[in-house]
């Protein structure tokens, strides 16, 4: 059996921005090889927006936990709030903003799993 919570990983900022912790990824959790997704989860504080970046191989979806902001997916916007998901299809430029008094908060979920190599900056 295989359980993590975000108090078992270090949030931290990465290329994007925001404030993240890889809860589950095939190449880096024990017992979770036959895991085909990686997960993870983000923070993006009051007042902050993620880099506009894009995985070039890779689908992803946010599924908003806490928080409000604004999804921006290739030139599109749109308001997330908490128990929505997001599909964000590989090669779209994204971008979230927090536009709440509180964190915004959200699941990642990227299949095939995550890979440093199939994120870029735009």
């Amino acid at each position: 059996m295989l359980i993590r919570g975000i108090d078992d990983c270090e949030h931290s900022r990465v290329m994007d921005g925001s404030l993240l912790c890889e809860l589950l990824h095939p190449a880096r959790t024990a017992d979770a090889g036959a895991l085909r997704c990686s997960i993870a989860h983000a923070v993006v504080p009051a007042g902050e927006s993620t880099r506009p970046h894009r995985l070039r191989e890779a689908a992803e979806v946010y599924y908003i936990l806490a928080g409000e902001g604004l999804m921006h997916i290739d030139g599109g916007t749109a308001e997330v709030r908490p128990g929505q998901a997001v599909y964000i299809p590989p090669r779209a430029v994204q971008q979230i903003t927090n536009t709440g008094a509180s964190d915004l908060a959200f699941l990642c979920i990227v299949d095939p799993m995550w890979r440093q190599e199939d994120e870029e900056l735009v």
